[in-house]
């Protein structure tokens, strides 16, 4: 669901960073007043980060040859709230972009509507109206089986967009040369026949261990933790689950094939060739940004690749948690 750089056209990555941006804006500000309520707020951003982080490292073979993951963006949603979710996905998906080359700079707009604030608002939404009718368990499951698939058809809209909006003047297309009869179902299929029950299953599982262990801590729009010694427990569990995860994530490389729509210039040219549809790429993907990133492909120089993964997942939890410490500090200040 990662859209890389050159895939769609520079006037609709403008247009999705417009639409993107006020989203996140709000998000800031709402947590901003949660943090000044309760600083330990800040601690579970940065887990909360980790983790969205961590789960997109799983990648799943899904029919037709390619790959997808989970986000984790409603079970941070249902944990912290909508908006801290929204601002947790979208600091791992920056990192993400930035640092290990996954997702485009210029589709960043898109990828941030799409994985962090379509899914954790749309998740969050169904599961309250679930919660508010006792229902909570089935709030959390279709909440977030459904999240992430209106997630991924946003995703295929605005890829299947492209040759109608961006083309030669002999209509051939510039961006994704795919049209939306192509790109809605391989997106739709990949996520409702395997991410989404991965989504769902992980969402569940660990709403289920919080309910468990700290009921209290569960996010409602009408309340904020104020238990600190709840709120210290369950910080190290979900310490314990991220190191879990990491040593798990090179698993995420058993799945072979690239996510629909992810690929690079070289995968696309081969993939249009053998379909016969084209002998070349796209001009605005040939002549499009090529940015490269340090940490590309969650590799590391000169270390095996299961273990390049394990680094790139540990510098980003250390970047995480250094941010976390810096809005500790500020807001404890304010505090004081």
């Amino acid at each position: 669901m990662h859209i890389p750089d050159n895939y769609l056209s520079p006037a609709t990555c403008v247009i999705m960073f417009a639409v993107a941006t006020p989203i996140v804006g709000v998000s800031i500000k709402r947590v901003q007043v949660r943090l000044k309520e309760s600083r330990e707020l800040a601690p579970i951003l940065g887990i909360a980060a980790s983790l969205s982080f961590l789960i997109m490292m799983f990648n799943v073979p899904v029919p037709g040859g390619t790959t997808a993951h989970a986000v984790g963006g409603t079970l941070l949603a249902i944990l912290i709230g909508p908006d801290a979710a929204c601002i947790a996905v979208t600091v791992a998906l920056l990192l993400q972009a930035f640092l290990f080359g996954d997702g485009g700079i210029l589709s960043l707009g898109a990828n941030i509507f799409n994985m962090a604030c379509v899914m954790p608002f749309t998740g969050y939404w169904i599961y309250n109206f679930f919660r508010k009718h006792h229902h909570a368990t089935a709030g959390v499951l279709i909440g977030s089986y459904l999240g992430i698939n209106f997630a991924a058809l946003m995703a295929g809209i605005e890829l299947g967009l492209q040759p109608l909006i961006a083309h030669s003047a002999s209509g051939q297309p510039l961006y994704n040369p795919y049209p939306l009869a192509v790109t809605i179902p391989a997106m739709m299929v990949a996520h409702l026949a395997v991410a989404g029950w991965i989504e769902a299953f992980f969402t569940y599982v660990v709403y289920k261990f919080v309910s468990r262990v700290a009921p209290q801590e569960i996010y409602q729009a009408s309340t904020v933790p104020t238990d600190t010694n709840n709120q210290g427990k369950l910080i190290r569990y979900f310490y314990y689950i991220i190191i879990g995860l990491l040593v798990l994530t090179p698993l995420g490389l058993l799945a072979s094939g690239t996510a629909f729509g992810e690929w690079s210039n070289n995968e696309l040219l081969g993939r249009l060739r053998s379909a016969h549809l084209s002998s070349t790429l796209p001009h605005g993907m040939s002549h499009g940004l090529n940015y490269g990133a340090a940490l590309s492909d969650y590799t590391v120089p000169g270390t095996s690749l299961p273990v390049g993964y394990i680094l790139c997942g540990v510098t980003a939890i250390l970047i995480f948690v250094i941010i976390s410490k810096v809005l500790t500090s500020i807001y404890g200040k304010e505090d004081k």
